[in-house]
Formats: structure tokens, C-alpha cells, sequence
């Protein structure tokens, strides 16, 4: 019969419950099938991070080649309790029950007053871009390992605070940008043709068929800002259509089919008839398409963003507008955002532009749907999904954004008697020296360290452990100075 896995966990200044998994159990766990509190056996086999199975699922595998890397299912999974909120993907939800974690699911972002009250029975949370996770937040989170962003951006997470409490940030980077880009190709059409005020003026029972101010993107030249997943893929698309394509970035980045990076930001703004934003949402992003900028745009052309809403001064787009410079606008983000969906919720107490933005001509507000296609988010549930699962279940932190990134490979099911230590400690002189020191009477098999900044992950596996030898390594490793959190997984 294959080997189950089991983990335990001690935070600095917390206790875990007392329901959080024995050490008996958990070696009692290796010699066979470990029964949950719902009566239900786990027996994993199967294969690593890329592409999880659900351990019950793989439970008849008795027979697994000796190779076969091991899933490292936790202890007592009904304990393990995952929170997702922001009506996340429903292939998430899905994935995560399989591993037979306890899942909560909600349609609606939660307050921090919410939040600090229930933050504390979870063990990991999933949002979108409404939930704020504050420092207030991770002070009240004692069970919390992981955050998983549902989307690209991070900046509702405090990463400094989390990365603090031992907590790792996964999000997704990829999934969504050819939702992205493909939306921008048709918000570029549309300001073209004047789409948008075409179709205000037919429901208003208006017929007004006109070719003045109205062209084929074909031939023009689409300026890029950011050209990073979505950018890039942006690029493509545009040259397939027939559009000459230009883009700024910081840094040098090799083109794709024929694009050409310009030197500065001007340069580019002065001779783009579209210019595209895709930059994240940092303090050297903040406005930083204002009057200056504007001014810079070639007369007649059009600005789009769908990056973050701090990027652009409104206010100074709005003038362009209201002069003619700038021949349209289309807005996907912004930089206070209603919380829910719903009537009225965009208004001037929000954003005091906001009604002047509505009544320009040839202007596209979208409520930051750029990522809002079944596709994406089903192509986001499955990555985030997977970053929760290898963490919590293995270890793994590659990917993560605010932590250092350290893996090892997997445990086979050749191996017996194995625990992992998965340990934050605070990177400071010394520490690895007293982990090194309660070690080195062991037989360490593998073993990975990595910082960033005040924060440093070590795994280490392992392997002839008997319970006595599992209890005085993590009683040990626990009570060490530099102590942020530290794990067994078996």
C-alpha cells in the first residue's frame, strides 16, 4: 500500500489547535492508510505539481513504480481549510476539494473588519482584486500559508506583511493575456469607427451614418507601453492586422515579427496613432501619462488603458479630450473602483471626474473586464489552483511574489521514513547555522535555501526518522530564534 503524507505546523507566537494532527499520526500514517475525521482513507500516489490528481482519486495505485514521485497530501486534510472569495473560478473551487481540503466559497469580496474576524480558521485564501489582505489582516491570520491572487495584479495584498508572517503570494501572470490583448484590438476598432457613440445614438433613436474621423486601423501605428505577457502577445495581434507596432519598456526587450522598441516615452507617445498601456501598478507607474505626456500624443490619436488605474491623471486626459488632441479614449481601469457590481456604484463620490468622463465623445468605460472571459479564468482557476496545491501540499514557493522562490524534487515512492521541513526563518547571521546544527546528527537528503530581503525559506528532506527523532527535529527547529514558521510535510 502507498504511503501517506501528513504535515504539521508551528508560527511563531502561535500555537496550532490541538485538532491540527498529532505526531503519532502522522508516522502512523506511513505505515498505511490515514482516516480522516469523515471516515474517509487517503492513499496518495501519482505525480507532482504540473498537473495534479486528486490523491482519492489515485487511492487503488497500490502498485506504483518505486520511482513515481509522492504527493505529500497534509495530515488530516478535512483540516485544511481554504477560503475563496471574488466568485472565483469554479474549476478552482473543484480542484482544491479534490485534494479534500475544506473549501468556503463566497461571491463577494469581504471588509477587513470581515476578514480580521474569520481570517484566523483558514489556512489559505483565494481573491480577485476587491479584497484588501492589510497587515491588520495577517495579525488576526494564525493558520494562514498562502494567498492565492486570482489575476495579475497584487496590490491589494500587503506583500511586505505577508512575506513578514511567513505567508506566500502566489498569482497569475499569464493567463489572462490574451483576453487582454484581444480586447484592445477591438477597443481600438471601435474608436476608430466610433463605434461606441454609433450604437449610444441608434438606442436613442438616432440614425447617424457617418465616415468623417473614421478609419481602418489597417496601416497605422500602434505604440506600446509595457511590453511584457500581454503587450507582447498585443503585438501579434496588431501586426497580423496590418498595423505598424512600437513600444517602450525600461528595459531592453528582443521584438516579436517586426515591433521596434523606441528610446523614450515621448518618442514613442509622439508618433503611435493608438498608444496601449501595460505596466503594473508601482510608484514610478503612478500618472505617469499626465499633461506632459498628453501633450507629447500625436494630434488625432487615441489612448487606452487597461493596465492599472493609477497610470493616467483623468483629469489630464480629460482636457485632451475636451481640446480634440487626444481623438478618444478607452478606460478599463480605474483608480477607485466600486466594490460590487450595480446601479449608480460609478459615480462622482467615487471618482469627482467621473460624470464629465461619461459625457465625452468617442470614450469606451469598461468596468475592468479585461480579464473577464470564461477562457481566462477558467486558464487562471487552474494555475493559482495548482500554486495553492504544490505549496501546501509539497512546499514549492517558485512562482511566488513576495518570498523567496525554493523547491526540491519530489519524494519517490522508494523513500520511507522521509519528512520535509519547510522553514521561514528571518535572514539574519546564524540561522542556518542552528538549523545546520540540529541536523547534522541526521541523514539530510536534499536541501534548498533562498532570501529575499528580511525573509529566507530553507526545505530540507529528511530521511530513517523514527517519531521520537520527527519530534525532537521540529521542537527543535521551531524554538530557533530566527523562527517565522515552520512545517513538517510527510
Amino acid at each position: 500500500m502507498s504511503e501517506t503524507h501528513g504535515q504539521a505546523f508551528h508560527r511563531a507566537g502561535f500555537s496550532p489547535p490541538a485538532h491540527a494532527g498529532s505526531f503519532s499520526a502522522m508516522m502512523a500514517a506511513q505505515q498505511g492508510g490515514q482516516i480522516l475525521s469523515n471516515g474517509t482513507a487517503i492513499h496518495s500516489a501519482g505525480s507532482p505539481p504540473t498537473s495534479f490528481s486528486p490523491p482519492r482519486a489515485r487511492a487503488a495505485s497500490a502498485s506504483a513504480p518505486l520511482s513515481m514521485p509522492k504527493v505529500l497530501t497534509p495530515f488530516d486534510t478535512g483540516d485544511i481549510r481554504v477560503l475563496l472569495l471574488e466568485n472565483v473560478s469554479q474549476g478552482a473551487v473543484k480542484m482544491l476539494k479534490e485534494q479534500g481540503y475544506q473549501v468556503d466559497f463566497h461571491t463577494k469580496a469581504w471588509s477587513e473588519d470581515e476578514l480580521v474576524e474569520k481570517i484566523g480558521n483558514y489556512h489559505a485564501i483565494g481573491i480577485r482584486s476587491k479584497t484588501k489582505l492589510t497587515q491588520r489582516v495577517f495579525r488576526a491570520a494564525h493558520k494562514l500559508l498562502v494567498v492565492g491572487c486570482f489575476c495579475i495584479g497584487t496590490n491589494q495584498v500587503d506583500l511586505p506583511a505577508a512575506a513578514k508572517a511567513g505567508i506566500a503570494v502566489f498569482n497569475s501572470p499569464f493567463a489572462n493575456s490574451r483576453s487582454v490583448a484581444e480586447l484592445v484590438i477591438g477597443e481600438m476598432i471601435s474608436l476608430s469607427r466610433q463605434l461606441a457613440d454609433r450604437v449610444n445614438e441608434m438606442r436613442a433613436g438616432t440614425w447617424n451614418k457617418v465616415s468623417k474621423g473614421c478609419y481602418e486601423i489597417r496601416g497605422k501605428t500602434l505604440g506600446i507601453v509595457g511590453y511584457g505577457h500581454i503587450g507582447s502577445q498585443l503585438s501579434v495581434l496588431a501586426e497580423a492586422m496590418g498595423m505598424r507596432v512600437v513600444y517602450y519598456d525600461v528595459v531592453p526587450l528582443m521584438p516579436l515579427g517586426s515591433a521596434q522598441q523606441i528610446a523614450s516615452l515621448e518618442e514613442l507617445m509622439g508618433m503611435s496613432d493608438f498608444v496601449s498601456l501595460h505596466v503594473p501598478e508601482l510608484p514610478e507607474t503612478k500618472n505617469m501619462i499626465s499633461t506632459k505626456q498628453i501633450q507629447a500624443m500625436k494630434k488625432g490619436s487615441y489612448l487606452l488603458n487597461n493596465a492599472r488605474g493609477t497610470v493616467v491623471d483623468i483629469p489630464a486626459l480629460l482636457e485632451g479630450l475636451k481640446s480634440g488632441h487626444v481623438a478618444g479614449a478607452a478606460v478599463d481601469v480605474f483608480p477607485k473602483e466600486p466594490a460590487a457590481s450595480g446601479p449608480g456604484t460609478f459615480s462622482k463620490e467615487l471618482n469627482p471626474w467621473a460624470e464629465e468622463l461619461c459625457q465625452q465623445a468617442n470614450v469606451m468605460l469598461t468596468p475592468h473586464i479585461g480579464g473577464s472571459t470564461e477562457e481566462a479564468q477558467r486558464m487562471i482557476g487552474i494555475e493559482v489552483g495548482e500554486a495553492l496545491t504544490r505549496y501546501i501540499n509539497f512546499g514549492g514557493s517558485v512562482g511566488a511574489v513576495n518570498f523567496p522562490e525554493v523547491d526540491l524534487r519530489a519524494i519517490t515512492e522508494a523513500d520511507s521514513r522521509v519528512i520535509r521541513i519547510c522553514y521561514v526563518h528571518q535572514n539574519q547571521p546564524g540561522s542556518l547555522r542552528a538549523v545546520n546544527d540540529i541536523l547534522g546528527s541526521f541523514n539530510v537528503d536534499k536541501q534548498h535555501s533562498d532570501s529575499r530581503k528580511d525573509v529566507a525559506y530553507l526545505m530540507a528532506d529528511i530521511s530513517g526518522v523514527s517519531e521520537s527523532d520527527v519530534r525532537e527535529i521540529y521542537d527543535r527547529i521551531s524554538k530557533t530564534p530566527a523562527n517565522i514558521l515552520t512545517r513538517l510535510l510527510t
